[in-house]
């Protein structure tokens, strides 16, 4: 007999493990093809679109995905965004399983995560564990913040990676992606609604255009006391950890220690929220941002620049 909190993994697993792949690389070296890597992806549309991460692909001359029945196919790059390290790949197949999504900004710290990589080829490999931390931004590697990102304590290792984050009723919440090195339990993936938007823009363009203002933040909930004393609707808002030097916000008089509630007259709760907001039409123009400094609110300017700038 299995207890309810094996079977409740188990269950999720078996919706979600038929739409996890392995992906292979390969470089040309000379004349001959030399596999140079892999990792994990998962498929997520019918007609055959994937998420994996940027740097599983990246700098592969061609790239072969598998599926969970054996069966093996050339993919292309449909566009990859180092700076959230999340990549599209496509497949021409027949009959295959995709995952459903879940909404991210529904997540509470605590509940269980799972997450699933495929680094054999045909066995998938299944870690559990908890949602640690929300909208917590990392730095990617190309140095610039990666925001919205999940921490979670479910071990994440280079076979998982690019692999599902997916909650307990099997719907994906999250992209696996790295592992802090050195850092011991602490993994991250980034949130799925921050890659829904992202695929979004690299199916349609290739590549991702957006707003940047350069601050590291948190996800944080608001205490009652500071709901009422300011007459906030939000729940939560964003604690800003760190503020890069001469970027956009530091320009602006954001300091690290500053919450955001409100941009542009609209409430901000998460990051992904945040994230969505930042779109191209922003860059280059004033934008209004709102903070919570020693229990003061003030209004700030801000004019954010075209991120990778």
């Amino acid at each position: 007999m299995m207890d309810a909190y094996s079977q409740l993994i188990i269950d999720a697993v078996e919706k979600v493990s038929p739409a996890v792949v392995k992906i292979e690389r390969a470089n040309t070296n000379g004349n001959q093809e030399v596999a140079s890597g892999s990792g994990s992806g998962f498929l997520f549309s019918s007609d055959g679109y994937l998420f994996t991460n940027s740097h599983v692909v990246n700098g592969a001359t061609s790239l072969k995905v598998m599926l969970q029945d054996g069966r093996i196919y050339p993919a292309t790059l449909a566009g990859q965004d180092p700076s959230t390290d999340l990549a599209i790949l496509k497949i021409d197949a027949r009959e295959f399983t995709t995952v459903k999504l879940g909404d991210s900004d529904e997540l509470k710290i605590g509940q269980m995560a799972i997450a699933i990589g495929n680094p054999l080829g045909f066995q998938h490999t299944v870690t559990a564990g908890v949602i640690s931390a929300l909208g917590r931004s990392l730095q990617g590697q190309d140095g610039m913040m990666m925001d919205s990102m999940i921490q979670t304590d479910a071990a994440l290792n280079p076979g998982n990676s690019g692999g599902p984050l997916i909650n307990s009723n099997g719907e994906v919440i999250g992209v696996n992606t790295a592992v802090i090195r050195g850092a011991q339990g602490l993994c991250f993936a980034i949130s799925i609604n921050t890659a829904k938007a992202i695929a979004n823009q690299l199916i349609r363009f290739g590549k991702v255009k957006r707003a940047y203002i350069g601050v590291a933040m948190q996800q944080i909930d608001l205490v009652p006391r500071l709901r009422t004393i300011h007459q906030l609707k939000n729940k939560q808002a964003l604690f800003i950890s760190t503020v890069e030097r001469s970027s956009p916000a530091a320009k602006a008089g954001i300091l690290s220690g500053d919450i955001i509630y409100q941009f542009n007259d609209q409430p901000v709760e998460t990051a992904d929220q945040f994230f969505k907001m930042m779109t191209a039409d922003k860059i280059g123009q004033f934008q209004y941002i709102n903070v919570i400094r020693n229990n003061e609110k003030h209004e700030l300017r801000v004019t954010p620049v075209e991120r990778g700038d």
